[in-house]
């Protein structure tokens, strides 16, 4: 394989690599590094690739396996993590706290994911929280990886997963409940 045929495939991959990138990450930015990282890769082993599959498939799995290193890395960053989340939600007794119970979002609004005000404020409070619990949250949700999945690949044990995910849940609910007004 020559590095022209690479070159063919930066025109005519680039457009569709960067769509997937900036859809798993939302950030414009970092889907042009990870796209650009893509290519680094592929040229690195081109010599490996055997048209087992087709360069378009070939180069999405390099593009996934940097997206799960970027948030990989994003995890193991020391972010200090809260730890008084469920004090802040729940009393004592394990009831919710008056002013931290979930309100109503009324049931009138059926597409509330189609709402661009909506997603708005639901992608800066994703912004908001913790490092590690926003890594969990976009593997789980946004990469559709299991559970075990993405407790192998950030190294961590099933029950902190889930409650990562946990408090993750609650504090973006409280966020959206405090930034998000219907009209």
């Amino acid at each position: 394989m020559d590095k022209t045929q690479l070159s063919k495939w930066v025109d005519d991959f680039t457009d569709d690599l960067y769509q997937r990138a900036r859809h798993k990450t939302g950030d414009p930015h970092l889907a042009s590094d990870l796209v650009q990282d893509t290519f680094m890769a592929a040229a690195e082993s081109l010599d490996n690739f055997r048209n087992d599959s087709s360069p378009k498939t070939w180069l999405f799995s390099i593009l996934n396996r940097k997206i799960i290193d970027h948030y990989r890395s994003k995890y193991r960053q020391t972010v200090k993590m809260e730890t008084s989340s469920f004090s802040l939600f729940f009393n004592e007794g394990g009831d919710w706290n008056p002013s931290k119970m979930p309100g109503n979002w009324g049931d009138d609004e059926p597409h509330l994911l189609d709402n661009e005000e909506f997603l708005a404020v639901l992608k800066d409070c994703f912004e908001l929280l913790p490092e590690k619990w926003n890594a969990c949250m976009k593997l789980k949700y946004f990469m559709d990886k299991k559970g075990e999945e993405i407790c192998q690949e950030l190294d961590i044990s099933p029950s902190n997963l889930w409650q990562m995910m946990h408090r993750a849940k609650l504090k973006l609910r409280d966020c959206v409940e405090t930034n998000w007004t219907k009209n």
